[in-house]
């Protein structure tokens, strides 16, 4: 979730030292600074299922799960993330040989929150899909059964499927996985 920016604006080096020592994490945004706030009890649930699914599932093969204490940079924008959840295929492959900021993911997770789900769906998806290899993107609501599933079907063509019940599966076609609805919101008590 994020906060409002602050108002100075901070080279990208300035950042990386904050953020380094910082106690909590915050995005870049081109100069701005975005501080990050916690999460809920159903948002983490939603992580954790999902880890420990794609955990089983990619075991033994090329891919690579990362959750949000690993930094995404987006060149294009001069911006930096900490997506839910990456998947990369592969090796990661790092910002400037930073160990904290990689360029690769395949596979992009974002859990919805009230305050982030109008970024997550519009600038910051824009965003995404400036990374060339950038193949599916889901949000996920924690607030109800809703999952946005898009795909690049090639050319700048982004198909959306929603799941908005509780059965059936979502065939993830970069990472070659199908996940059970019922298991991703396994433990998720709606409010």
């Amino acid at each position: 979730m994020l906060v409002q920016p602050q108002s100075q604006i901070y080279t990208l080096d300035e950042y990386r030292r904050l953020e380094e020592s910082a106690e909590f994490r915050s995005e870049y945004d081109n100069g701005k600074i975005l501080l990050m706030s916690g999460g809920t009890i159903a948002h983490n649930n939603i992580i954790i299922n999902l880890i420990f699914l794609f955990k089983l599932a990619l075991r033994g093969t090329h891919y690579r799960i990362q959750s949000s204490d690993l930094r995404l940079w987006i060149p294009q924008y001069c911006q930096g993330t900490y997506p839910d959840i990456m998947i990369i295929a592969g090796d990661p492959i790092f910002n400037e040989n930073r160990t904290d900021e990689i360029l690769n993911p395949c596979l992009i997770v974002e859990v919805l929150s009230k305050s982030t789900q109008g970024y997550d769906r519009g600038d910051k998806f824009l965003h995404y899909r400036s990374i060339p290899e950038f193949r599916e993107y889901l949000l996920i609501s924690q607030s109800e059964y809703l999952i946005e599933h898009y795909l690049n079907t090639g050319e700048g063509r982004w198909l959306l499927q929603e799941y908005r019940w509780e059965e059936g599966q979502i065939v993830l076609d970069s990472v070659g996985v199908s996940l059970a609805i019922s298991e991703i919101y396994e433990g998720v008590g709606f409010i």
